[in-house]
């Protein structure tokens, strides 16, 4: 987990996640869109395969050619996380509430 939101605490890899949102891309792709250089891009790109958030393929019509897709598996744990993250405070959350809505009022001297 910590790799993932290390690698998603990074504007640029946070902008080539929502890139790959849409669809898969080639490199040179996520490049022009972002404004920046192939072998910028390639360190982010390398950083996101490692976390395990994209991965990239070779179409069959082109060996030359790499095509970066988004890991499902990876966000999936990051939900379950997220989710056991919300469950925890919104419990936490309902008992200060019930506290407080218990709590004698405070006199006004």
């Amino acid at each position: 987990m910590e790799k993932t939101f290390a690698a998603l605490g990074d504007p640029t890899r946070l902008a080539v996640i929502n890139l790959l949102r849409d669809r898969p891309h080639r490199a040179g792709e996520l490049a022009s869109a972002l404004h920046m250089s192939a072998p910028a891009l390639s360190r982010h790109l390398r950083v996101l395969r490692k976390s395990g958030l994209i991965a990239d393929d070779e179409p069959d019509s082109d060996a030359r050619v790499r095509l970066y897709r988004l890991q499902p598996a990876a966000f999936a744990s990051m939900r379950d996380w997220l989710t056991e993250v919300e469950a925890f405070w919104g419990g936490e959350l309902e008992a200060f509430k019930l506290h407080a809505e218990s709590a004698p009022p405070e006199s006004g001297a």
